[in-house]
Order: structure tokens, then C-alpha cells, then sequence
């Protein structure tokens, strides 16, 4: 089969590989899936951009955790009537707590891939593979960061970057959940994403004041902060949130280790919960499939996708997805 890999980290156009690699086969509990779209997330360019260390220093990778595609083969134990079915996956790569033999470095930037099935959903009618393979980082982030709490109908919520691949989702998943979102943009075009996501209230960080505008919304505070950047944005959370809020963060790329603002926090008793979408809990992530369906299945749930590669352009796709594109990035196999 034809396939995507990188034996050492580095530069994609140094280090990404194109070639010919054995077809896997399924194992017990697993299904193979032709893959007819294979999504580009953060955690991909980063995991191939640094030093691999301990028991993944020299494994061949053939990367992505996201992907769609088509069940061919099942393993033992799995029930053949997924054959023929149009699915949408996750967790390729990243397999935590997953007991293999041996490390399975094997994502979807391949033609074929083997994944346990409960890695794996059914694409519902009218969602393309493209958009199945924007679903998993991104949609299970997204959600987690709305919902791990409890309910949010009535309540405020600020979603900082709200034209991301998470942050739009996480406008959606709000909006649709009746939630009042305000949604933080670096642009007039991305703000119109995150209005025609569901939004109801826009800021420009680049032009405006964010915690004045959350002051007029929601005077006593907002409920919750999505955090697409804790370190650079924790001291204006500290003061935007309400008293017992919560401030859920999925990334702190400006700085992994941030100093914390202890006693504006600790005066109003603010929850900071992080989040990590490989490790979710199971009955975390079968809500979110749910949900995920749900809104699939209803039109309600829309990634951007702002380009599309093949496969054998899959270096030029990691520099386009590295280079904070208006939208996510997708291979098609």
C-alpha cells in the first residue's frame, strides 16, 4: 500500500517519506479501514517536529491520528456487518491505554490502516470523509471543553479563538447547547466564522478589549473560558471570570509552564480544569460520539476546512497546517 512516514524528527520536506509499506492486517478487536481522508492536527506536526525519546526513538511513524475512510476487514471478535461501512476514527497513533505487543505507529497518511473499533464510528449520510477526518482531535476537544462540567443552557461562555478547529466547534456545541458565546478572533474574516458557528458576541483581540466587552455581556462575570492559550491569556481570564467559574484549557503554547495569577484565582474560587483528548474518559468520549453524530446527522456540526492535499503532498499539507491556516487541513488518500 502506498503510505506516508518519517523514520526521525525534524522539518517535514527534510523528513516525511512517501513510498510503498506492507498492508496491515486486523487484529482481534480491530477493523481495517481504506482511508479516504486523513486529518492534519497540532498534536501531528508537533509529535513529528521533536526529539523522540525512550520506547519511540526510532520507530517508523506513519503519522495522524484523525481519519475517515471505508471498513474492508474485520478482526476476530468484530461483527462483520461493518464491512462496507463508511467510518470516521481517532487515536491512530496516539493509543493510550492500549495494550499492543509492540509500539502501533501507525496512523491514517496511509491507504489502509487497522484500529480497534472502539477507535472507530460510522460516518452518518451526507457527512464527507473530509469533514469525518476533521472530527476527532478537534471534536472531542471541543466538546470536552463545553460540556465535562454539566449542562450549559443559560449560561456565558468565552471561547478564546473561536475561529480555531476547536474553538469553532466549541461555538457550535455551546450555541446549539443554549449558551450565550462570546468568541475571541484576530480577524474581521474570522469573526465571521465564529458568528456563522454561533456566536452572539464578537472581539477582535488585536483591536479591542476583550475583558471590556465581557463586562458588558455578562457584568457579574462569565461562567466558563475555553483556553486555547492559558499562559498568554490567564491574567485576563483571572478577571473576566465569574466567582466559581471555570477556566477549561486545552493548550498552553506560549508557555508550557505559566505562572499563575494564585489569589485573583483563589479569591473567586475558579475551577481550572485541563484537558487532554487522548486520555478522555470512556463515558466522556461515548457522549461525545453521541453528540457528534448528533449534530453530523442534523447539519449542525461544520469544521472549516481550509485546504486540501494528497497524499503525496503531505509535507507541503504539514507546512500549511504548521502555518495557522483558516481552518483545518486534510489529506485526501
Amino acid at each position: 500500500m502506498r503510505a506516508a512516514w518519517y523514520d526521525r524528527p525534524g522539518p517535514a520536506r527534510d523528513v516525511l517519506e512517501l513510498g510503498h509499506l506492507p498492508a496491515p492486517e486486523p487484529r482481534r478487536g480491530e477493523v481495517l479501514v481504506q482511508v479516504r481522508a486523513s486529518g492534519i492536527n497540532p498534536s501531528d506536526y508537533k509529535r513529528r517536529g521533536a526529539a523522540q525519546t525512550g520506547k519511540n526513538s526510532y520507530v517508523r511513524m506513519v503519522p495522524h491520528s484523525d481519519g475517515a475512510g471505508v471498513v474492508v476487514a474485520v478482526g476476530e471478535g468484530v461483527d462483520p456487518a461493518w464491512v462496507g461501512r463508511s467510518v470516521w476514527m481517532w487515536n491512530a497513533v496516539n493509543r493510550y491505554g492500549y495494550a499492543a505487543p509492540e509500539p502501533r505507529e501507525w496512523g491514517t497518511a496511509a491507504e489502509f490502516v487497522a484500529i480497534p473499533l472502539s477507535f472507530v464510528s460510522a460516518l452518518p449520510d451526507g457527512a464527507s470523509f473530509a469533514v469525518g477526518a476533521c472530527l476527532g482531535v478537534p471534536a472531542f476537544t471541543a466538546y470536552a471543553a463545553v460540556f465535562a462540567d454539566g449542562p450549559v443552557e443559560g449560561k456565558t461562555i468565552l471561547v478564546q479563538g473561536g475561529a480555531g478547529a476547536v474553538g469553532e466547534l466549541a461555538v457550535q456545541f455551546a450555541s446549539l447547547a443554549g449558551a450565550n458565546v462570546i468568541a475571541t478572533v484576530s480577524s474581521d474574516h474570522k469573526g465571521e466564522r465564529a458568528r456563522d458557528a454561533g456566536a452572539h458576541h464578537i472581539v477582535n483581540y488585536r483591536t479591542s478589549d476583550v475583558p471590556d466587552l465581557a463586562r458588558r455581556v455578562a457584568p457579574g462575570g462569565v461562567d466558563r473560558i475555553i483556553e486555547v492559550d492559558f499562559a498568554a491569556n490567564i491574567q485576563s481570564d483571572a478577571e473576566m471570570i465569574k466567582p466559581y467559574g471555570t477556566i477549561a484549557s486545552y493548550s498552553s503554547t506560549s508557555d508550557p509552564e505559566p505562572a499563575l495569577p494564585y489569589y485573583a484565582l483563589q479569591y473567586k474560587g475558579v475551577s481550572i480544569r485541563t484537558l487532554q483528548v487522548f486520555t478522555m474518559p470512556d463515558a466522556l468520549r461515548s457522549a461525545a460520539v453521541k453528540a457528534i453524530t448528533t449534530g453530523l446527522e442534523r447539519g449542525e456540526l461544520q469544521p472549516t476546512i481550509a485546504a486540501s492535499f494528497s497524499l503525496d503532498q503531505i509535507a507541503l499539507a504539514h507546512e500549511a497546517a504548521e502555518g495557522k491556516p483558516d481552518g483545518n487541513i486534510v489529506l485526501t488518500v
